[in-house]
């Protein structure tokens, strides 16, 4: 009778281990393979690539209207303290002839200090010239008197000029700071919507940043620019004459014209021209050229002048976009504007549906 034995059980390993093992990482790859496959983000396309960049040109450009709010009150820190400083120096130097001064007669005062004025005036052959002397003397000593209250008073004045200094530094370097803040703003946003445009096809790019608003090349005369910059065969621009012609008042007129004449220019943050501008220091620039000194930064602007209805609108006019007042062109007719839009265009006309729009003001 034949001995009843267990059937032998064979280990998990060896060859049959490492081949089970193998299918199943293998298995495992090609399942993540396929998730990552399922879940890989669409690569974008031109329109909503188009619409992140100009998101973040809006938002790069509001933070430039900041950096140029506290670079303007920066510069005006900075004119402040030195005009405290130069003023310290000044009375520095009128405290040391003061004391130069005081050092003197406390000199002869010494020298002549010998003996009690009783006594010199028992001793004193000329009595009365001797009173006469004394009488001097005293007014000399008030005269002295009020030299002293006089470097008093210097110190003191000296002393709130420089506590008056320190305040202006330690308020220079929070703008500063502001400043480099602000600038780091810009340019990652700038950063991020060049990485944007890099990964179109140079056809695509060109498109995207040809279109909306118009615009030209730097050469030719600002009537060739202009016509050049159209919108599309059917928008016909305004002429810088007629534009300028129908403004409210020669100053306005300046402006546009000055305005025409930079179409092309380049967009540059911060910028003020001659040859290169923000929208803000584009509109500084063209009303600088006609006598008129406006604010800096776009929410100044706006209250630069009369605010005006659109239907009221005349060429010269300021034009402001956004929610946060952050963008500025200048009105040029016929619903359209000139205006440094952002990097990727130059000072082109375009119209005032570019953006959306929130309000004007006339330059009175």
């Amino acid at each position: 009778m034949a001995a009843h034995r267990k059937p032998r059980q064979r280990s998990f390993g060896g060859h049959a281990a490492r081949k089970a093992v193998t299918i199943a990482l293998a298995g495992a790859a090609g399942a993540t393979a396929f998730e990552g496959a399922g879940h890989a983000a669409p690569e974008p396309t031109p329109a909503q690539v188009k619409a992140k960049v100009d998101r973040l040109y809006q938002e790069a450009e509001a933070a430039t209207e900041k950096y140029n709010g506290a670079q303007e009150k920066a510069t005006a820190t900075e004119g402040r303290l030195k005009a405290l400083r130069d003023e310290a120096a000044r009375k520095e130097l009128r405290l040391n002839t003061a004391r130069e001064a005081l050092g003197s007669m406390a000199a002869a005062q010494y020298r002549g200090g010998g003996l009690d004025p009783a006594m010199q005036l028992a001793l004193s052959d000329d009595p009365d010239a001797y009173l006469d002397g004394a009488a001097f003397a005293e007014r000399a000593g008030d005269r002295q008197s009020g030299a002293v209250a006089r470097v008093r008073k210097q110190l003191g004045e000296i002393e709130q000029l420089r506590g008056a200094a320190r305040v202006e530094l330690i308020s220079l370097k929070k703008r500063q700071a502001e400043l480099r803040r602000h600038k780091k703003t810009i340019t990652g946003k700038l950063d991020a919507a060049r990485d944007l445009l890099s990964r179109l096809t140079a056809q695509d790019r060109a498109r995207l940043e040809g279109g909306g608003g118009g615009g030209g090349g730097a050469g030719g005369s600002a009537d060739t620019r202009a016509s050049r910059g159209s919108t599309g065969p059917r928008d016909a621009l305004p002429a810088p004459g007629s534009a300028a012609a129908q403004a409210p008042n020669s100053r306005a007129a300046d402006a546009v014209s000055y305005a025409y004449s930079k179409l092309g220019s380049p967009y540059v943050w911060g910028a003020t021209g001659p040859n290169a501008f923000d929208c803000s220091g584009l509109v500084l620039a063209s009303y600088r050229s006609a006598g008129v000194a406006l604010p800096r930064t776009t929410y100044a602007q706006i209250d630069a002048g009369r605010r005006v209805s659109r239907s009221e609108l005349l060429p010269g006019d300021l034009v402001f976009f956004y929610s946060g007042i952050t963008h500025v062109g200048i009105y040029v007719g016929d619903g359209k504007m000139i205006h440094a839009p952002n990097p990727s265009a130059p000072v082109r006309v375009a119209p005032l549906d570019e953006m959306p729009y929130a309000g004007a003001t006339r330059v009175v």
